[in-house]
């Protein structure tokens, strides 16, 4: 309803990076729903509207949702090539909120095909990343996905911590579907560890969170692994009852891959049962399924089974032909559970057919084989154990260690009531003198401290009191014409920036040093208000790829100055084409700011009257820059020039700042 009222309003402004907006969320929606080629259509008109005004963020945002898609429907190759593009563009806006998501999502295709290497490395990279930017949500589901690659490796005691690390985040925030998928991926995995009972609870908690979100494609897959529980307890009727439930929802979902997992387990419940015609059937759609989604997974498998039927009614040559194919699928992804059964199945063919050499040689490998899955379970088991004896042994350890500490408290009691009332006022005394002398040595070190920072102290102040009142004043008096104009929608922007603004100076200002990157957003935020009301110019910020704003470290309010003066003195009567343009590099371990703007210029500025503030200003800075170079001891100035000197038009001011690198401390 809201999308429907936004699209109006769009099409009456003619706006068109609303309307990329509301086809993108149109298609977000329908996606939610399982309504894959109508989201798919909506996305294409979103992203005709972005191509259409360069919207960087809008293009790369819908070559997401088209991965996304692309992935729901199995269809890997075009996930990870529509991946890459929104990467590489997420790299260039330098957006690393966007560039988890994506990372995320490349991983959870590597991890899907069997590429776990290239999962993990994905995974850890995005990890970082949410951790150097605190995105929590992002952290929460980098760990969702961690538990579904170990459990895939079949390291399911890893694989419940991550799910369990993830799902705590869910309930915090109260995201139904997230909890939900967190669900049914612990039903999974203590499935896997036999603990059935206890799987079923979670899946069925997991439905009960899916029946509020109407998530098809999530309830399919829940139904489906509730099947396959009832399959390994041998409750082949419920068993069969949950795979139709999940194949019929699959079906109108056009949902591959996951038909093809319901094809290849009801083929191994008709096998269980002795109907080979049936099983057959729905091995053969399960292999036909898979080969043209490329899953190499179910295709093994299908393929083992179709050979076993075949083996069962003793038609050897076809059951031959069948079980060789899977069997080379199964060596090349390192199926172990799928090359036991090829070789169990291959040495029974080639017994039966008298070639008893092939028939030994087959057998052999499916023994070191099933002692190796043997030995890989016993290992899981001892591993899950040794989880829970290291915690039971944690918290036993912390028993002991409070006994001996009040035992060793009760000891020094008594001993010291049995001290002698003279030792006891010689320790006392001892420790005043100590006290006495501790104040004295911190008092001279505190009076010291205090006159190396007063003057850096001084000069934050100054150059904070020049620009605070001023600035406020101006923003409070054109919020009052907007609201006066009872522009609702403006003020309220207007008034949003301003308090992000402020926030971030009053925070700065508490510090000694912030990270370029906060200092970044000030002077973007201050761009952006002064700006708002009638987008008076044009201004640009640009970062060197070489310089990670996270890990430097500067003086709070050196740029905003220099920007403030360029705004307020250098387009005087010029009120088209103006530019601001602020760059930053590295080069020489020198870290330099340069603000240029269109302006001018420098020489006719310093010939007009009224220009007591900047030379304030810059006479301030340049104090202060001083100050901090002794500190810091790391270089610190700036120069002002005519741009005419290099036959352009306005003035540029080179700022060499300095700063602390972390790690480098």
């Amino acid at each position: 309803m809201y999308l429907e009222a936004a699209e109006h309003l769009n099409n009456v402004l003619n706006y068109k990076k609303g309307k990329a907006r509301v086809f993108y969320l149109k298609g977000i929606l329908e996606n939610i729903k399982s309504n894959y080629n109508e989201s798919l259509n909506f996305f294409k008109k979103s992203l005709d509207y972005s191509e259409s005004i360069q919207y960087k963020k809008g293009i790369a945002d819908v070559y997401i949702a088209f991965g996304i898609t692309n992935y729901d429907l199995s269809q890997y190759d075009e996930a990870l090539e529509n991946y890459k593009k929104a990467i590489e563009i997420y790299k260039v806006l330098n957006d690393k909120r966007e560039l988890v998501t994506s990372l995320i999502n490349t991983a959870n295709i590597y991890s899907e095909t069997g590429r776990f290497n290239e999962a993990i490395a994905n995974y850890k990279e995005a990890l970082t990343l949410s951790e150097v930017i605190n995105d929590e949500s992002g952290t929460a589901f980098v760990h969702g996905n961690l538990g579904v690659l170990y459990s895939r490796q079949g390291n399911y005691p890893l694989a419940i911590e991550y799910y369990n690390k993830s799902l705590s985040y869910d309930k915090k925030t109260g995201d139904i579907l997230g909890m939900a998928k967190r669900l049914d991926n612990l039903g999974e995995s203590y499935a896997s560890i036999e603990r059935y009972d206890k799987a079923l609870e979670y899946h069925e908690k997991a439905l009960t969170f899916l029946s509020k979100t109407a998530h098809k494609t999530l309830i399919a897959a829940n139904n489906s692994n509730i099947g396959s529980i009832y399959l390994k307890k041998r409750a082949y009727t419920k068993a069969l009852e949950y795979f139709e439930m999940s194949l019929k929802v699959s079906k109108e979902l056009n949902n591959l891959r996951q038909i093809a997992i319901c094809y290849a387990q009801l083929g191994n419940i008709h096998l269980l049962q002795n109907e080979l015609l049936i099983a057959r059937k729905n091995y053969v759609k399960a292999k036909d399924i898979s080969e043209k989604i490329n899953d190499g997974r179910i295709l093994s498998a299908s393929l083992l089974g179709i050979a076993e039927t075949y083996l069962l009614v003793k038609q050897y040559q076809k059951s031959l032909s069948y079980a060789i194919e899977g069997q080379k699928i199964t060596e090349k992804l390192k199926l172990l559970e799928n090359q036991k059964k090829a070789s169990r199945i291959l040495s029974e063919i080639y017994k039966n057919r008298g070639d008893y050499k092939k028939a030994l040689t087959n057998f052999q490998q499916y023994k070191i084989l099933n002692d190796s899955i043997f030995n890989k379970e016993n290992i899981e088991k001892i591993t899950q154990l040794e989880y829970e004896y290291k915690y039971k042994q944690a918290l036993d350890s912390a028993n002991i260690r409070e006994l001996k500490l009040t035992k060793t408290v009760l000891d020094t009691s008594q001993n010291l009531k049995r001290s002698q009332r003279n030792l006891l006022l010689g320790i006392i005394a001892f420790l005043v003198t100590t006290l006495i002398l501790v104040a004295i040595i911190f008092f001279l070190k505190l009076r010291n401290a205090k006159s190396k920072t007063q003057n850096v102290i001084i000069g934050q102040k100054l150059l904070r009191s020049q620009m605070t009142p001023h600035f406020i004043f101006n923003s409070l008096s054109v919020l009052q014409g907007m609201i006066l104009n009872k522009e609702n929608r403006k003020s309220i922007s207007y008034l949003s920036r301003f308090s992000k603004l402020l926030r971030i100076i009053l925070e700065n200002s508490r510090d000694r040093t912030v990270l370029l990157s906060q200092e970044l957003m000030a002077v973007e935020n201050y761009l952006a208000l002064q700006n708002l009301e009638n987008e008076r110019y044009t201004y640009i910020i640009s970062v060197e790829e070489n310089i990670d704003t996270s890990l430097f470290k500067i003086p709070p309010m050196l740029i905003q100055p220099f920007v403030e003066n360029a705004i307020e003195h250098a387009f005087v009567n010029q009120s088209k084409d103006r530019i601001i343009k602020i760059e930053l590099n590295f080069s020489h371990q020198e870290l330099t700011c340069i603000i240029s703007d269109n302006g001018i210029g420098i020489d006719s500025l310093t010939e007009r009257k009224n220009q007591n503030k900047k030379s304030l200003s810059t006479t301030i800075t340049s104090e202060r820059l001083k100050i901090l170079s002794k500190d810091f001891k790391k270089k610190g100035s700036f120069t002002i020039e005519d741009r005419k000197k290099y036959n352009e038009q306005g003035s540029v001011v080179t700022l060499v700042i300095p700063y602390i690198k972390n790690g480098t401390e």
